[in-house]
């Protein structure tokens, strides 16, 4: 079974969901809320919280083109949001010192040479980047794990940035994702997850989710992802780039606790369980009878027929076995019949 491992953290298919709440932005820039972002997932359960890391100046050029889900240009939003490497330092620091996985994705070069100098454990690549050939060499080079997520990308444009991962022979993961902000559920495609799965079974498979709420992950978890990314906020009514898509505490705990129920609830085979015993003993029917049976007299339905519980030696499966045989003694009404009662 494929996993990768950060910080010590399998993940993979043997192993519970791994909840990532993505902070992302939604900070705003103010590392007090930020910090307040990282104390409520704790508080939730959560092993990861993600963030984002923006070097204005090499990520991008000047521009006023505004994404779909804002009223700003990405130039402003950016410049507002970003951290410094200090803010970057501190909040990693403090994430780690709650026994958390510090992760962030790099929208650059001058990103990536950032994270790389705080010591990150593994990288997570967004949509946008999936398709960044150049960046995801550099980012490979530093053989470390990398989660790659593929909105706005086909298998096509997905195959060249897995190969660069397996040049660099990085266990990596690839998380479905479709950047619509938010994405109605008919356009979530859950069926993708098979496809990057058979396409490239060396990955793990996860989703990276923004549908509202947190069906869609859950749902994902029987599909084999091992991966589950939602956008995250300690209060829904802060200002925020993402906190109309993001998930709050109390769905980040159900999250949580969902994804491992589904997981332990996941393979098998339909077969009969020796704990079930307690219950076959009272819910299976047997064969009883129910008038009185005199020696020699001949099973009939007028007789014998099936009832609870299913304590008894015959049971409801082989009633009509014993239609036409013979009582071989007095059987009183009521009783549950034994194959020492029958002739025939």
């Amino acid at each position: 079974m494929n996993e990768i491992v950060i910080k010590g953290r399998h993940i993979g298919t043997a192993y519970p969901p791994f909840v990532i709440a993505e902070i992302g932005i939604n900070h705003e820039g103010d590392v007090d809320k930020a910090i307040d972002m990282v104390d409520s997932a704790h508080r939730a359960g959560c092993e990861c919280v993600k963030f984002q890391c923006h070097v204005i100046e090499d990520e991008m050029i000047p521009n006023d083109v505004i994404p779909g889900n804002a009223e700003e240009s990405i130039w402003d939003i950016m410049t507002r949001c970003a951290l410094s490497e200090d803010e970057d330092r501190h909040i990693k620091g403090y994430v780690e010192s709650k026994d958390m996985i510090y992760m962030s994705t790099p929208f650059s070069r001058a990103a990536a040479v950032r994270l790389e100098s705080m010591g990150v454990e593994a990288y997570k690549i967004g949509s946008g980047e999936c398709n960044n050939y150049p960046l995801i060499e550099h980012i490979a080079a530093y053989g470390k794990p990398i989660i790659l997520s593929t909105g706005m990308n086909d298998i096509n444009s997905i195959t060249p940035a897995v190969s660069i991962l397996r040049k660099f022979s990085v266990p990596y993961a690839l998380t479905h994702c479709t950047s619509l902000y938010p994405t109605p559920y008919d356009k979530v495609h859950l069926g993708a997850l098979r496809e990057l799965e058979e396409t490239f079974p060396d990955a793990v498979i996860g989703l990276s989710d923004h549908s509202i709420g947190i069906y869609t992950c859950l749902a994902s978890v029987s599909l084999g992802a091992s991966i589950l990314e939602k956008h995250y906020t300690s209060d829904k009514s802060w200002p925020g780039p993402d906190i109309p898509i993001s998930i709050d505490p109390d769905e980040l705990k159900d999250l949580i606790s969902g994804s491992v129920a589904i997981h332990q609830a996941l393979g098998g085979t339909k077969n009969i369980l020796p704990e079930e015993q307690p219950t076959i003993e009272f819910a299976y029917a047997c064969v009883v009878s129910i008038a009185d049976i005199k020696k020699g007299e001949v099973f009939t339905e007028d007789n014998i027929w099936v009832k609870r519980p299913g304590t008894g030696e015959i049971k409801a499966v082989d009633f009509d076995k014993l239609i036409g045989k013979t009582a071989v003694r007095d059987i009183t009404k009521d009783q549950q019949l034994k194959s020492v009662d029958i002739c025939g």
